[in-house]
């Protein structure tokens, strides 16, 4: 499914997660979820924020507090939201599940999926301070394969779609 077409699908007050490895074109797509007017939280930008560096991985608990507070305020309002961030980790998306459902909004993920070697190259584009090492490419890029769509929906995903455009 073409990513955009998950975009016109959508309840108003979804919570739509990215779910893939760098690369994949998770924030790429943010400015399409945001011409369709929903509200884009990302991760990146948040360590940037609160570290000066959008790369610095020890701004990533700081970061992800100021995620769950936006969060919570757009979930409260029922806006649409796209979370660009990896999404990989089980725990991580439990967590994303039972904030959303807290408020009783659906919860749709959309999984990344090109080549690793598409996100590989990607990677190597990207200024050094963002670039993820190989090893750790590899594992998101093995997470999210591990994340089927049946997978995702067991999970308490409301829908689950893959990006395949």
């Amino acid at each position: 499914m073409m990513p955009t077409s998950v975009l016109s699908g959508l309840q108003a007050g979804t919570l739509l997660i990215a779910i893939g490895p760098g690369g994949a074109g998770k924030s790429t797509f943010a400015a399409k979820a945001a011409e369709c007017g929903m509200a884009v939280v990302c991760l990146d930008t948040l360590r940037q924020e609160v570290s000066g560096d959008a790369g610095d991985q020890a701004a990533t608990p700081a970061a992800v507090e100021r995620q769950n507070v936006l969060l919570a305020s757009h979930l409260s309002a029922g806006t649409s939201i796209y979370l660009d961030s990896t999404n990989v980790e089980p725990h991580v998306r439990a967590a994303l599940v039972k904030r959303a459902r807290a408020h009783g909004r659906p919860i749709v993920a959309l999984r990344f999926l090109p080549t690793l070697d598409t996100c590989r190259a990607r990677n190597a584009a990207r200024p050094a301070n963002r670039r993820v090492p190989d090893d750790v490419l590899a594992w998101q890029h093995a997470l999210t394969h591990e994340a089927t769509v049946q997978a995702l929906v067991a999970e308490g995903f409301s829908a689950a779609h893959d990006a395949t455009g």
